[in-house]
């Protein structure tokens, strides 16, 4: 390939039940391909600090195979539910401890960001999202379940934007 380097990229889409995960690899011409992707599906029932403990041994699992320089992580949504948001910010302190203690970049995005990236518009769906992702991963199906499709689209977001912290 010339030498041109090839930059792995961990997507994220947190959840404390399941997490979404997405790894690119983005090559110096920017030519991107999917390594893999999947979901982290907790113990339905356990405690948080159990489901937790779940996410984060996964993540380092990730980590550990695929030894991402990046890990582009969706932000907390700004809903309603208040409780909601917090249990899911446990979620995300798992996911940016491991990577933090990997010395990876990370990189944040609110699902705007995210979706505006992939599909052109801040209020896509997700079948938009997933849709737009199998096409610009070359994919024959989109990734299933959504949640999958999500944290490739998180992946694909960094790849296309790069890191917008201010």
């Amino acid at each position: 390939m010339g030498g041109s380097e090839t930059e792995v990229v961990l997507g994220i889409d947190p959840g404390t039940a399941i997490t979404g995960y997405g790894v690119v690899a983005k090559q110096g011409g920017g030519a991107v391909s999917l390594l893999e992707c999947g979901v982290i599906r907790t113990s339905a029932g356990q405690a948080l600090p159990v489901r937790i403990k779940e996410i984060y041994q996964e993540i380092e699992v990730l980590i550990e195979r695929f030894r991402p320089s990046v890990m582009s992580v969706e932000d907390v949504f700004q809903g309603k539910n208040v409780r909601s948001a917090l249990t899911l910010g446990h979620a995300r302190g798992a996911i940016l401890l491991a990577a933090a203690l990997s010395d990876l970049t990370i990189a944040e995005y609110t699902p705007r960001q995210i979706k505006k990236a992939v599909v052109g518009h801040g209020g896509a769906t997700k079948g938009q999202v997933a849709f737009m992702v199998q096409k610009q991963l070359r994919l024959q199906t989109p990734p299933t379940p959504a949640d999958a499709a999500d944290g490739c689209a998180a992946a694909l977001c960094y790849c296309l934007l790069g890191d917008v912290r201010t």
